[in-house]
This record gives structure tokens, C-alpha cells and sequence, in this order.
């Protein structure tokens, strides 16, 4: 699950790192508390443009033959497992699949009856992290409106401690086959490798977080003295919220 992350680099910075042209005129803002709906920023290979663009999307896919867009906020997870094959996804996955770019995401860890603690998973190095996406339109010409969807897969490593599920995270060397290619399903949903998921650090948060209208750089700072979740045992722990 991937409900909650961070995006704050500016259309200029996007446009640079992805070798992208911008279509937001430079409107992005920064975003420490991104929540389902939410206007975001996504790369994707425009066919009017002939390029990749920068374009603000609301996260939530609604399908194109959808009614209305009440189902978005149900719809900003894709199963990598069924992604594919699933009817509100599998159309985007085929010819629509773009990049999320983020800081991190974040996650909660079920401590106590009433108590949760919030983690942020963010690169080591202060590096982009790039989820794979999935983007539609819905509308026509007088009421268009771009979604996306983030696709996810079983949590692998450290960062199962925190949760069973995360987004599927690109490594630089796949970003090009994901926006470009016609690869092989199972070349394109492959989880990212350990080596890869190494450079993560798992953050304990404060939990302003959980407040939607909660915002600012103070979201993503790290509280001291509380360390990775895990069982006495040794097993993950995967009581969350």
C-alpha cells in the first residue's frame, strides 16, 4: 500500500532529470503530505508532443469508460500481481504507463492499541525515488482530467518491517523501458533488487503526517531514538494500520 508520500522537486529540476518537456508551466509546488486526489507530478510520453512531459495528474486512476470520478480515491494502487490483467488497469498498463517521481512514502506501524508510529522510506543519498505509474484520461475535450496510479508489490527486505506491501520502485536503468518499451509483463513488474533497496533508509516520523492538512519540511524529519519495527523474535511485524 502506498497511501501518503513526498514530492517537492519543481517542474525545472523534473524536466532536466527525465530529459522532459514541462506542460505545468513551472506550477509545481512542494508537497510533503501527498494524499489520495491530490494533484501530482508525473513524466509520460505525450503523442501530441512527440516527447516526454511533465504533467500535474490527480493521483487516482479513473478509468475512461468510468461515469463519474467518485471511485478515484479507491483507485491510487495497482496490484503488480494483477495489473496486467485487471480491467480498470490493465488498458494503461498496455499503453499508458508513466513515472512517479517522490522523495519517499510513508507508512505506519501499529505500536499499541491507540498508538501508531509513522516512517518515512526515502533514499539514503537524497536521490529521487521513482514509483512505476499508470495514467488515463477521463472526459472529453471540455472536462478533461489525467489520473494516475501508482503500481505496487510485495515489500521486500528492511523495508517489510514496516509493511507488507510498497510501491514498485524504478532504478535509473529501468526508467526508459517502463515509459518507452514494449517489454514482457514480467520484465516490466520485476521488484527492484536488494542491492537497489539498500540504499533506503526507513525514517521514524512525528505524526503530523497523519494530518492531511499538515504540510512542510518538519513532516519528512527524523524523531531520534526509535529504530526499525521488528518482532522480538526476529519475524516482520505486519500488524499495521
Amino acid at each position: 500500500m502506498c497511501g501518503r508520500y513526498a514530492t517537492t522537486r519543481s517542474a525545472v529540476d523534473l524536466a532536466a532529470l527525465f530529459d522532459a518537456q514541462d506542460e505545468t508551466d513551472d506550477g509545481l509546488a512542494p508537497d510533503y503530505n501527498v494524499a489520495p486526489t491530490d494533484s501530482v507530478p508525473v513524466v509520460r510520453v505525450s503523442k501530441s508532443a512527440d516527447a516526454r512531459v511533465i504533467s500535474l495528474v490527480s493521483w487516482g486512476l479513473v478509468p475512461s469508460y468510468a461515469k463519474d470520478t467518485k471511485g478515484a480515491a479507491r483507485m491510487i494502487n495497482a496490484r503488480a500481481e494483477t495489473v496486467a490483467t485487471s480491467g480498470a488497469f490493465k488498458s494503461s498498463f498496455a499503453k499508458r504507463r508513466c513515472l512517479v517521481p517522490a522523495d519517499g512514502w510513508y507508512e505506519w506501524v501499529k505500536l499499541g492499541p491507540k498508538e501508531k508510529q509513522a516512517y518515512f522510506m526515502t533514499p539514503r543519498d537524497g536521490g529521487v525515488v521513482v514509483f512505476a505509474g499508470l495514467w488515463s484520461v477521463w472526459g472529453d475535450a471540455e472536462r478533461k482530467l489525467l489520473t494516475c496510479s501508482v503500481v505496487t508489490t510485495g515489500a521486500r527486505g528492511d523495508l517489510a518491517t514496516v509493511h507488507d506491501r510498497m510501491p514498485l520502485t524504478l532504478s535509473p536503468d529501468k526508467w526508459d523501458t517502463w515509459l518507452d518499451g514494449d517489454a514482457d509483463p514480467d520484465l516490466l513488474l520485476a521488484p527492484p533488487t536488494d542491492e537497489y533497496l539498500s540504499g533506503f533508509e526507513i525514517r521514524p516520523v512525528g505524526s503530523a503526517v497523519g494530518d492531511v492538512r499538515n504540510d512542510g519540511p518538519s513532516l519528512v524529519t527524523r524523531i531520534p531514538g526509535i529504530g526499525t519495527p521488528v518482532k522480538p523474535d526476529g519475524r516482520v511485524d505486519l500488524t499495521l494500520f
